[in-house]
């Protein structure tokens, strides 16, 4: 339910639905193309309490929500009406810079394979980290069944990308995933290594000779022979009819793109990434170190604003012309940069909210989703952002002093440490990782504890006598307990978005009885279809939310019976709901309710009042104005 509101809301705040061209998702954003992003709006959406941050860059309208991404995705998809977004490149915006273009196709074909990518290059560090150590025999079925686990994505990449690059581009996927096949069937590989030997003999397709090469694990020959084959399709579906598309258009496209992929487009695209590999190698290789302090310090900033995306195709063709590549682990001090600056501000600050979300993005972060981290601690305070850089800059210039190289992909975190052991053990390649990375997490964590929060400002002598602040403080309103049991603060709840403070300041209550009573006269401005939670709007202005017990919206309104509807007027004392406490705890739910005042920001302070336990109307919270 949680999920399907904030799902709305942020399809309101994006224009409505109508203003959606299409959606992808990576690990903690949703990335929108709009029709007009005139029609969004950015500021609306940056005070909603789900949304960590919204960026706009590279063509898209970005709004960041955190690791639950895939739940809220799927909640739009709904209320899109479609079980997938349309590809992009269906209505594609022609005036868009080439950069911003560029962005946006990397991403929708490179992010649908980001998870299975990471859990593919974890598992190869692993069964490195294993081999080192003399925990496995690669001669032993064990290692065997588990590097064909970890290998099979990579070694048929290119059939992965005809599917994600035939999406993209808005063509039969079967189709382009076929092309992909063709590139690493057995037939062409055999032909490739035969092709090695002195004693070969070329080989024509039509008289014309065919240049054999190996396609396992490449990236850029798949993706252009997939958008020629997208190009094709809808010329053969024009001229044909409608009883032949179905066999003729995918036998025309297979007929012509493959060949036109082995005689033409695969040795121009595999020169093309040779180009890439070597023009990156020259640049590391002029000097490893500025090379690694200039990405440490500037990967973040490049990931805040969507271009990181150029960079994966970079790195996995690394991966592919080389074996390794010595890009990703120059990233490494940068993503435990902004988690050590992160830590600094957990331990120094003394802002409840900030402390939670400090510790969420710290977990997040150490397996490399940073965004939490720099959205949601580092980058709104500012200095935290820069020591996490800074940091970044210094680890990366040690990593780049040691060479060290990764010999998997997969998204940069802890699990790194394990894809860069290379197949002759652990070396000072290896060391040089883990040195660099510690230098960056203490100097970003020190820094930001010591420097990174910003003492409040002392207000200036001229504004200490405005009588201003005094009056409003008189302005008081009573909010009764709606509940009779114990008091609990509310930073003890288990539920971090209510502890928190995100949703608004209050209080907690463990019922003593099932019922709930109004705490306010008013109307009733909320009623939740599972019934577990109300709002009510008092009469001077207040928004109170009930919500009775933590996750309880999993019991699709079980146990819970609602004595009034939404837009009903109640008097202080009403029955609103009823609930059977034993039977939810029974179903395995903590009862602990939580009151909170919704609109917090238009009162100076919310004050517990009550004394625990606290009686049912007996005064539990006050508002100043």
């Amino acid at each position: 339910m949680k999920y399907q509101e904030l799902a709305s809301e942020i399809l309101a705040g994006v224009g409505g639905r109508d203003n959606v061209k299409s959606l992808v998702h990576c690990a903690t954003r949703l990335r929108f193309k709009l029709q007009e992003h005139g029609k969004a709006d950015a500021e609306a959406l940056k005070k909603n309490p789900g949304v960590i941050m919204v960026v706009e860059s590279g063509g898209q309208f970005q709004v960041v929500v955190g690791n639950h991404v895939g739940e809220v995705y799927n909640a739009l998809n709904a209320q899109l009406g479609a079980g997938e977004a349309a590809p992009a490149s269906a209505q594609e915006d022609k005036k868009e810079n080439l950069l911003s273009r560029f962005i946006d196709v990397v991403s929708g074909i490179f992010t649908p394979l980001l998870g299975v990518m990471a859990a593919s290059g974890i598992l190869k560090g692993f069964l490195a980290l294993s081999l080192a150590c003399g925990w496995l025999l690669d001669s032993s079925g064990t290692y065997k069944l588990l590097f064909a686990s970890s290998d099979a994505l990579f070694y048929f990449l290119p059939i992965m990308l005809g599917y994600t690059a035939g999406k993209k581009f808005g063509g039969n996927v079967f189709v382009t995933m076929a092309i992909g096949g063709a590139l690493t069937h057995p037939l062409m590989m055999g032909a490739f290594d035969a092709a090695q030997l002195p004693s070969s003999q070329p080989e024509y397709f039509l008289g014309i000779p065919i240049t054999f090469i190996n396609y396992s694990s490449s990236v850029i020959p798949i993706i252009f022979a997939a958008w020629v084959s997208c190009r094709l399709e809808p010329l053969f579906n024009r001229v044909l009819h409608s009883a032949l598309r179905n066999f003729v258009t995918p036998l025309m496209c297979l007929v012509i793109t493959v060949p036109l992929t082995f005689l033409l487009i695969g040795p121009a695209a595999t020169w093309l990434s040779h180009m890439l590999a070597n023009g990156y190698q020259a640049i590391y290789a002029f000097n490893p170190i500025v090379a690694g302090a200039f990405m440490g310090a500037a990967w973040q900033v490049c990931v805040i604003f969507g271009l990181h995306w150029g960079l994966i195709p970079l790195m996995l063709n690394n991966m592919s012309v080389f074996g390794r590549d010595t890009l990703s682990p120059l990233l490494l001090p940068a993503v435990m940069g902004q988690v050590g600056a992160t830590l600094g501000v957990m331990l120094r600050t003394r802002d409840a909210k900030l402390r939670v979300m400090a510790g969420s993005a710290v977990t997040a972060g150490i397996f490399g989703i940073t965004e939490p981290a720099v959205y949601g601690v580092t980058l709104p305070n500012k200095r935290p952002f820069i020591f996490g850089c800074i940091g970044g800059a210094l680890g990366g210039a040690v990593i780049g002093y040691f060479h060290t190289a990764t010999y998997s992909f997969g998204l940069v975190s802890i699990f790194t440490f394990a894809q860069i052991i290379p197949a002759g053990g652990f070396d000072s390649t290896v060391l040089g990782a883990i040195a660099g990375t510690l230098v960056s997490f203490v100097f970003a964590t020190i820094a930001s504890y010591l420097f990174g929060i910003v003492p409040p400002a002392e207000q200036p002598a001229e504004a200490a006598p405005a009588p201003a602040p005094q009056a409003p403080l008189n302005r008081k309103q009573q909010i009764t307990s709606p509940i009779a049991g114990d008091i609990i603060p509310l930073d003890q709840v288990q539920d971090a978005t209510f502890a928190s403070g995100l949703l608004g300041k209050g209080v907690a209550i463990e019922p003593h009885q099932g019922r709930v009573v109004a705490p306010v006269n008013g109307c009733v401005a909320s009623l939740f279809k599972t019934k577990h939670a109300i709002g009510i709007e008092s009469d001077e202005g207040a928004e109170v939310l009930i919500h009775v017990g933590i996750d309880t919206v999993k019991l699709n309104g079980l146990h819970f019976t609602a004595h009034i509807k939404e837009g009903d007027r109640v008097k202080q004392g009403d029955l609103l709901i009823e609930f059977d406490q034993e039977a939810i705890r029974a179903a395995g739910f903590d009862t602990t309710t939580p009151i909170i005042i919704s609109n917090s920001d238009d009162y100076v302070d919310v004050l517990t009042n009550g004394q625990s336990p606290v009686q049912e109307q007996a005064p539990l919270l006050t508002l100043l104005r």
